[in-house]
């Protein structure tokens, strides 16, 4: 049985418009996109800044380096704007950080354990980065690689569309794989849509995401403990010492994985659990409960910054999500204006297949044959209330 059917639907299924990009001028809603000199990595490469803007009062700043959302800038319910996510004020910042903040992350997304895997028979070795395992692609995986930019054409707004072309064998993976991302930044609402594409000439495995931090209440210290979450998942899988999951998918009820309902991300994060302890908070992927058949996009979570009154929710075709505390930030990292990022200080929602899928073949499969490409779209929807 497929792990799309396993759990209860809690927020109802969404229809939403269909994505369209068009190549005819005529069609195109009107958008808005400036490049800006980024800085240049320790090797002289320039790394470009990319502006995108609607009439909402959102913004949007990606880096061709790593494809990295380096802002979101939306209102809040006075209206002030304000930016949302951690990040850097140049790619230098990206270069030498650890925390893949912002970036496009792969070819797998999050952990595979022990470095290898098996596909077709063939066992293939991955550098290994994290412990005894291999993290979000290895040591010098999607999110540490200048993508090929360019703005495309969209009915709903302005996107840009960033590639990159991984030869076979790079960190380990097999086969020659064309990766693309376009970011639509919708015109008339406060929405950034995600559409990742992949094609492969040898079988290989895929995962994409995007490691956005997100501090709702905006570039001001603080924690995110009083911010509230609500996750359309009933399950979720559970992990060892290395954070790699177990192969159990475990019921989230009377556990403080129970996001089925609201609740402050920091009003059980420090319980005495054995998988709390391990993460150091959580660092977990969720099994969403999509319904039974489904393959668009649906409701996968919904913070709320009450202070601001600042809402994001998450949408997406994947089967998983994983939420992350920002654990590991330890004040060290300066970021944006020179803010020292602390423990806590801002929550992912990196929306994926779930980790280690190729070494548990009870999971969604990650696999990804040659003339079979890749899909997955993921939105960041914000309001205030």
């Amino acid at each position: 049985m497929s792990l799309l059917r396993y759990g209860m639907v809690f927020f109802g299924t969404l229809t939403l418009m269909t994505h369209n990009v068009s190549s005819h001028p005529k069609e195109v809603a009107k958008g808005k996109v400036e490049v800006q000199p980024f800085g240049a990595t320790s090797s002289g490469q320039k790394a470009d800044l990319y502006l995108l803007t609607n009439d909402k009062g959102m913004e949007v700043a990606i880096t061709n380096y790593g494809a990295t959302v380096v802002r979101i800038k939306v209102p809040d319910r006075s209206g002030k704007v304000d930016d949302v996510t951690l990040g850097f004020d140049s790619v230098k910042g990206y270069e030498e950080g650890q925390s893949y903040i912002g970036a496009t992350v792969g070819r797998y997304a999050n952990r595979i354990a022990h470095g290898k895997f098996v596909l077709d028979g063939k066992t293939y070795t991955l550098p290994k980065n994290n412990g005894d395992n291999t993290l979000h692609g290895g040591i010098n995986g999607f999110s540490r690689k200048f993508w090929t930019a360019k703005e495309v054409s969209s009915m709903e707004g302005v996107a840009m569309q960033f590639t990159y072309v991984s030869p076979d064998g790079e960190e380990g993976f097999p086969g020659t794989l064309k990766a693309t991302v376009v970011f639509t930044l919708y015109k008339a609402k406060n929405e950034l849509r995600m559409d990742y594409t992949a094609s492969t000439d040898k079988p290989t495995v895929v995962n994409l995401t995007n490691h956005s931090y997100f501090h709702l209440a905006g570039q001001i210290p603080g924690t995110i403990l009083d911010a509230t979450l609500q996750l359309k998942a009933s399950k979720f899988t559970p992990v060892d010492s290395g954070l790699i999951p177990t192969g159990e998918l475990r019921d989230v009820k009377n556990t403080p994985f129970d996001f089925t309902q609201p609740v402050a991300i920091g009003k059980r994060i420090d319980d005495a659990d054995e998988q709390l302890a391990l993460g150091k908070g959580y660092d977990h992927n969720w099994v969403l409960d999509r319904p039974r058949g489904a393959a668009g996009l649906e409701l996968a979570a919904i913070a709320h910054d009450p202070e601001s009154g600042r809402v994001l929710e998450v949408l997406t075709t994947e089967p998983g999500v994983q939420f992350y505390t920002g654990n590991f930030l330890d004040g060290t990292v300066k970021g944006k204006g020179g803010f020292a990022y602390v423990r806590r200080s801002a929550f992912c929602l990196e929306t994926q297949h779930f980790p280690d899928s190729p070494n548990h073949p009870n999971f969604p499969s990650t696999t990804v044959m040659p003339g079979t490409p890749y899909h997955s779209t993921t939105v960041f929807r914000f309001s205030a209330k």
